[in-house]
């Protein structure tokens, strides 16, 4: 384990995740899933969850066991959806999915037709999860814990990385809550302005891109679905993306890396795709379906605390000074209506870049420039 026991900035974490991100209450069921490198964080997690009078559901995996199901899984195993997967999905109160991996790229070996065809099937899967977080039936976080794994690709030492991670979270504060609230509030009011906008155009090198979002809900990622939060998201006008954008960080489906995407855009559907690295891979993605071709969402990274590209987009899409946008599935709660069987995150370096909201200069070099 990278982390040790009593190292005080798990059980942190794991208050700031049980009362901060999901607000466990008396009699809520929470599905805990992880893997066997989070479980000291885990057991943190079901001393905060079980003092609440929360009941803990305890899901541990691995790598190597995901490898196997995608390798040896026929076709109609694939396509296959368990009826206790889909009542938990549509009756659980709240669900903790820990990012603490023993292997970044465990499919990388794998058919990507095969990933393509696990996509479609679990679809049905993610619109319950999606639809219950919008009406508010559902908590949800997704937590980073680190791991040797996700030290090791992040170019990082074991414990530069654990470093890394606390400070991201701010989990290495005495009082990190509070930290987020402030974050929170600071990030609402650039939700605020960007509510009342109807055209967005990003510029700069590697973008010419265009699109409309009135009528479309701008959200604040404070930390409470992904810790760490940092960014302010929304759902583009379906049909109304145009232009162009290259993508200067790898783009990574589960542990399958892209690099060099550049995509164009007409009447908000991908005409062009190319890539420098696992092109094929990137066209099968944008075949999954009709959906995937359209973008689902756009952001803006502003944790400031993430000054560097990890390879996991947890992380990376957060970056100060990024913006990112999803091929796929939109939230419905921005407005989005863009359904698909991915959501899939590229990111975009903006700090030489700038950004128009219906005409007027909103955003450079990788900041907003109105004051808040």
């Amino acid at each position: 384990m990278v982390c040790k026991l009593r190292d005080p900035r798990i059980a942190n974490l794991a208050r700031l995740v049980v009362d901060y991100c999901v607000s466990i209450k008396e009699g809520e069921e929470v599905s805990i899933n992880g893997s066997v490198e989070s479980i000291p964080f885990i057991r943190e997690l079901v001393k905060e969850i079980v003092q609440r009078g929360g009941y803990p559901i305890i899901q541990i995996t691995d790598e190597s066991i995901i490898e196997a199901f995608y390798k040896y899984a026929p076709e109609n195993v694939l396509r296959h959806i368990s009826p206790i997967e889909r009542e938990m999905t549509q009756k659980i109160n709240a669900t903790i999915r820990i990012l603490a991996p023993t292997h970044t790229k465990p499919l990388v070996g794998v058919d990507p037709e095969k990933l393509r065809i696990r996509s479609m099937a679990t679809r049905e899967l993610s619109e319950i999860f999606l639809k219950r977080s919008a009406v508010g039936e559902l908590k949800w976080v997704v937590v980073a814990y680190p791991t040797r794994a996700l030290a090791q690709e992040a170019g990082m030492s074991i414990e530069e990385y654990e470093e890394f991670v606390f400070k991201a979270t701010m989990a290495d504060l005495e009082d990190p809550i509070t930290a987020w609230r402030e974050v929170g509030r600071r990030q609402e009011k650039i939700a605020e302005l960007l509510n009342k906008v109807k055209e967005l155009r990003f510029q700069g090198p590697g973008i010419d891109l265009y699109m409309r979002v009135d009528g479309r809900k701008w959200i604040n990622d404070d930390g409470r679905n992904n810790m760490p939060g940092g960014e302010v998201f929304s759902a583009p006008i379906e049909d109304s993306v145009e232009g162009y954008v290259e993508f200067d960080y790898p783009a990574i489906w589960r542990g399958v890396e892209v690099e060099g995407i550049k995509l164009v855009f007409r009447n908000g559907s991908v005409v062009e795709a190319r890539a420098t690295r696992n092109e094929e891979f990137l066209r099968k993605m944008l075949s999954v379906d009709e959906g995937a071709k359209r973008l689902g969402e756009i952001a803006f990274g502003l944790n400031y605390n993430i000054t560097r590209i990890t390879r996991e987009i947890l992380f990376d899409e957060k970056i100060g000074g990024t913006i990112h946008m999803a091929l796929g599935s939109a939230y419905p709660e921005t407005g989005g209506r863009n359904i698909s069987g991915i959501h899939w995150d590229l990111i975009k370096d903006m700090k030489k870049g700038r950004v128009y909201a219906d005409g007027d200069l909103i955003y450079e070099n990788g900041r907003f420039i109105i004051e808040f």
